[in-house]
């Protein structure tokens, strides 16, 4: 006999506004103790000395983690110059000191260079695995650590703040998988000096920006009415960018069911022509989110169905 879940069957995502000082994975059993959630995971990683956005995903939500992955983040951060440090920022100790400090226009000149399609090294202090084992595992064990480059998608770089000589502030448009201490680490070089990150701070994950965010106290002051509140978003709020389609109550049973649906029974014939192959839509009955299904050979089939 399967093993009951403990928990409330909650489902839906809470944008935790997260403390310095707690890792990401703290904050989601923090989460899933005060709503009593039976499932919860995060929307993507926040190190425990950096502030900001971090999307919880509860019960069905779950299914939906990977559109807040690999969604659009901001960050803003500031960079010290003249130290570098073993985790590229406040946390590591100092490995080389440089006695440059760049001007305001001659980093604003150089930041063009930084953004688009770049390759960038992740600090060896990370939870990439190579060879099965996490970087910071690696480096924690003193054993040697080559990190490969990989190609990040920087949309936007500005300067924010350059009045005090030892230290700029920036803020960062940036795809999946890049890391700012990285980007620190990079500027200061280009810029003939060294540096680490000693503020950081995400602004938005996705659609998610720090309108929807509520804090742990606040949320600890709800208590188990904070399912009930407007702080608990729905199960498609990370899906804003995807086109949803009206289901009837039949077409819908027939989708939680695995079964296809031919898509001009939904969208009509007209309308049929100008969808994509492979397109992604939130099959939606009776305003709840059923699944996620995609047009394949003129099918609308699911892809992951929820259960509520």
């Amino acid at each position: 006999m399967a093993r009951k879940r403990r928990g409330q069957p909650v489902h839906g995502w809470l944008i935790i506004d997260k403390p310095l000082g707690l890792g990401s994975t703290q904050v989601v059993g923090r989460v899933r103790y005060l709503m009593d959630a039976q499932k919860a995971g995060h929307g993507g990683t926040l190190d425990p000395l950096a502030s900001g956005i971090l999307p919880i995903a509860l019960g069905e939500a779950t299914k939906t983690v990977s559109y807040a992955m690999d969604g659009t983040k901001v960050y803003e951060f500031t960079a010290r110059w003249g130290q570098s440090t073993t985790t590229d920022d406040l946390e590591g100790d100092v490995v080389e000191s440089s006695d440059k400090r760049p001007g305001k226009q001659d980093i604003v000149d150089i930041l063009h260079e930084f953004e688009g399609e770049i390759d960038q090294v992740p600090p060896i202090y990370s939870a990439i695995k190579i060879d099965g084992k996490r970087a910071y595992d690696l480096a924690r064990a003193d054993q040697p650590v080559t990190m490969p480059s990989r190609k990040v998608n920087i949309h936007t770089l500005t300067l924010l703040d350059a009045s005090d000589p030892d230290q700029a502030s920036f803020r960062v448009c940036c795809g999946k998988g890049t890391y700012i201490r990285s980007l620190a680490r990079d500027l200061a070089i280009r810029l003939g000096t060294v540096a680490h990150v000693i503020r950081l701070r995400r602004t938005a994950v996705g659609p998610f920006t720090e309108k929807h965010a509520i804090s742990l106290d606040s949320l600890e002051a709800l208590g188990h009415s904070a399912r009930d509140s407007k702080a608990l978003l729905g199960i498609e709020a990370v899906l804003d960018d995807i086109p949803a389609l009206a289901l009837t109550t039949e077409q819908a049973r027939r989708l939680k069911h695995g079964q296809v649906i031919h898509m001009t029974d939904v969208v009509g014939q007209s309308s049929f022509k100008d969808i994509n192959q492979e397109q992604v839509f939130c099959a939606m009955a009776e305003g709840q989110l059923i699944a996620l299904a995609k047009c394949i050979e003129g099918e609308l089939k699911p892809f992951r169905v929820l259960n509520r």
